[in-house]
């Protein structure tokens, strides 16, 4: 078997100026959705900003027409897909919204209302993608009224075989001191429970420290075998390196450990994705593998739970950033991801991948 790539968005094109963060997950049907968000005037991560998909029902060969998941109106933002299928086949949708006037700066310095910063949100559909329920929000139940940065993964979110729902999340919390907010050491790491497929949310674990050694960020997680859930994270902290990872024995609710550094990962501050792969059980992590820029998209592979990790498929050479994985059927992982020629964010490329590749 060979790689495939084919590209379902590019910036510039079908209302967009520019497409981010991506996530992909693959449907009851077979079908893969490919989300990120489509940014209306610009490459920035504040304006008008829509949750878009495609669909492809060939294994993402090739994809069918834009279609916008959510938004929130004609001027805010619509951001952090976080997408899931569940057990019953729905597809859930957890995602961010907030006013398109605001930036991460302002966010992050306190300097705005509740109703303008970022507010946590849930929709489906129950036929395959094509349309979207109407949106619950669910901030009162998963955030806490100090905390001001929001944001769900980036990346596909997990259902348990226990039925629980696990979205990784990330938070700020208020400075102390003469701090303004926006140092790394106050980001910290959380994640929502769901028992009851989605109806009702709570907080599980959380990771909060202001010592500026591992300060959790854009967070991802995985079911192993055994039952326990891997997270592993983007550090923005000046040391040990730019991931970190933890492991849970309940769910997501407590960590065995804080997050510690995951130093067989290098790469630069940036989000990454896992995924455990069955039928070989393979734990895999994606994202740029160069510590010192955006670039190199690479997969890795872990065979003992995410200690260890070793390169197995490295796309190319060129600039890259943001990618999700997904499992799209017993022979191939599928990979959602920002690249480009002269920068990383210029299309979104989804590449499949033979698992014999991989092992």
């Amino acid at each position: 078997m060979t790689v495939e790539t084919s590209i379902p968005f590019r910036s510039g094109q079908e209302g967009y100026a520019s497409y981010r963060i991506p996530a992909v997950v693959v449907t009851h049907a077979g079908t893969v959705l490919a989300f990120c968000e489509g940014r209306v005037d610009s490459a920035s991560d504040h304006g008008h900003i829509d949750i878009v998909l495609k669909r492809s029902t060939d294994g993402g060969r090739t994809w069918g027409p834009i279609i916008v998941a959510a938004k929130n109106g004609d001027k805010n933002l619509a951001g952090n897909p976080a997408p899931v299928v569940l057990d019953s086949g729905r597809i859930l949708l957890v995602y961010i919204r907030a006013s398109g006037t605001v930036t991460e700066k302002d966010i992050l310095l306190g300097n705005v209302s509740a109703a303008d910063g970022r507010r946590i949100w849930v929709r489906h559909s129950d036929d395959d993608g094509v349309t979207w329920s109407s949106s619950v929000e669910i901030t009162a139940q998963v955030k806490h009224a100090n905390w001001r940065w929001y944001a769900t993964t980036p990346g596909h979110a997990i259902q348990l075989s226990t039925g629980r729902i696990v979205v990784s999340a990330n938070h700020t919390i208020p400075p102390t001191g003469t701090d303004l907010g926006n140092e790394a050491r106050y980001n910290s790491g959380h994640c929502l429970l769901s028992d009851d497929r989605g109806k009702t949310w709570r907080i599980g674990y959380l990771d909060e420290n202001t010592n500026g050694y591992i300060n959790v960020n854009e967070t991802t997680a995985a079911e192993l075998p055994d039952g326990r859930v891997y997270f592993n994270t983007r550090n923005d902290s000046p040391s040990p390196g730019n991931r970190a990872d933890a492991h849970s024995t309940d769910g997501g609710q407590t960590l065995v450990k804080p997050f510690r550094p995951q130093a067989g990962l290098p790469a630069p501050v940036c989000q990454g994705s896992v995924l455990q792969f069955r039928d070989p059980d393979l734990l895999l992590f994606s994202g740029p593998a160069d510590p010192a820029a955006r670039a190199l998209m690479t997969i890795r592979v872990s065979t003992d739970d995410g200690t260890t990790w070793r390169p197995a498929d490295t796309v190319n050479g060129l600039p890259a950033a943001y990618s999700d994985l997904v499992r799209v059927d017993a022979h191939t992982v599928g990979l959602l991801f920002e690249t480009g020629d002269f920068g990383p964010y210029e299309r979104i490329p989804f590449r499949r991948v033979p698992v014999t590749r991989l092992t």
